[in-house]
């Protein structure tokens, strides 16, 4: 079983802006004071010159640009996004979503997902889960999840907080997926009125640890859900990896395998800003605009959430840029697991890759400049790959932890 902790501090004491190095704290003014003029100029060319060499050694290994795991939000925006995002700037435009770029994205999905779906978008994607199932319950509910689920460990209570208080209900998970089984233990364990009433399964595809639903396991789960009464959400952060690894159809892994509603990520896939919620259930998405208005998520200039949208779904970036960070990940997998002391912790999916290590290889890493998340439990570390991930980058970092992994 997993033990999910605290994300670990983003920023090392080694790179925060103004620190001042050992060497440049020991030459203290006072005792520079004392020299003679002739000999200060000299040492005051040697010593700028030994910082000027230390910072362009720094800068040419490692700079606060560099290409990092620790997150695929790390990344910038990908040319198809932006490229779109410029078009949309041109002249004016209807505001609060009845612009013709949100009209367009919104017939994308729907081309796209082969399905006549409501299309909604979110600044991000707590609200866009939030909302949706708070859209799928009542305050007396409850919602059914993985116990490494980002609605139970990273969303803050947003959740239970915008459902007026439905309670999460988590459920034993290998490598973050839910089963049957597992869900109707949750579901049954009570039925009485004391307990919050189950209402909704939400999985996460691809998982929070880079695993992926088959199609028939998502149809296993539906069938478990229609027959408990449940509806069925997915948390689609990383969908576009999913459908990458998978090689299906957006349409084959939701509506087609019982999915009532999507929320699709942009952001960790070459977006700015902004997620898609798709309801593929028409019933379900009933004043579901009017939540979002009332949850801050109306952009005025929506235009600027869609379009991006339309940048990566109409020439099929979307997909491009997912197969492209899964790639890396393989890659870096494949560099990795033949270096003694190095476990692979879940087998490598999706875009991300957990490696198990020793504290002081972990230590010595980020000593090194190297960014990356360690809240998977002891030793455990998690290196995501993004969609301008350069294939040089994952070398670099695979020879690092074979260097510290050596001593």
């Amino acid at each position: 079983m997993l033990s999910i902790a605290s994300h670990l501090s983003r920023s090392s004491a080694l790179s925060r802006p103004g620190r001042k190095g050992g060497f440049e704290r020991s030459m203290s003014l006072p005792k520079i004071k004392a020299f003679q003029p002739l000999t200060m100029a000299l040492l005051n060319t040697a010593l700028f010159a030994k910082v000027r060499t230390i910072n362009d050694h720094k800068e040419s290994a490692m700079t606060d640009q560099s290409q990092q795991f620790a997150s695929d939000n790390y990344s910038g925006i990908c040319p198809e996004a932006w490229a779109a995002m410029e078009q949309a700037n041109k002249g004016h435009q209807r505001a609060y979503g009845d612009d013709q770029w949100t009209a367009r994205a919104s017939d994308d999905f729907r081309r796209l997902f082969e399905t006549d779906c409501e299309v909604f978008f979110a600044f991000n994607g707590t609200a866009a889960n939030s909302l949706a199932l708070s859209s799928l319950c009542q305050s007396y509910h409850s919602v059914i999840c993985s116990e490494t689920a980002h609605v139970e460990t990273d969303e803050c209570g947003a959740p239970e907080f915008f459902s007026n208080g439905s309670k999460l209900l988590t459920a034993p998970s290998a490598g973050g997926k839910l089963t049957p089984e597992s869900i109707r233990e949750v579901a049954l364990k009570r039925q009485d009125i004391h307990y919050p009433k189950p209402r909704v399964v939400t999985l996460t595809q691809a998982t929070e640890v880079g695993g992926v639903y088959l199609p028939e396991e998502l149809r296993a789960i539906s069938a478990t859900c229609k027959e408990l009464g449940l509806h069925l959400h997915m948390d689609g952060a990383r969908f576009s990896n999913a459908c990458a690894y998978l090689d299906c159809s957006p349409a084959e892994l939701t509506w087609k395998s019982g999915v009532d509603v999507l929320c699709f990520g942009g952001t960790k896939n070459g977006m700015a800003v902004g997620e898609a919620i798709l309801f593929f259930n028409h019933d379900l998405a009933e004043d579901f605009d009017y939540r979002c208005k009332q949850a801050g998520q109306l952009a005025s200039k929506m235009r600027f959430l869609s379009a991006p949208w339309v940048g990566l779904l109409e020439n099929d970036a979307w997909l491009k840029h997912a197969r492209h960070a899964n790639h890396c990940a393989q890659l870096l997998a494949e560099l990795v697991k033949d270096i003694p002391g190095v476990e692979l912790m879940f087998p490598v999916q999706a875009n991300g890759v957990f490696l198990q290590l020793s504290e002081p290889a972990i230590a010595a890493l980020t000593a090194r400049g190297w960014r990356f998340y360690t809240f998977i439990g002891k030793g455990g570390a998690r290196f995501m790959c993004s969609w301008d991930t350069e294939e040089a980058r994952v070398r670099e970092l695979a020879a690092d932890i074979r260097l510290v992994m050596q001593g």
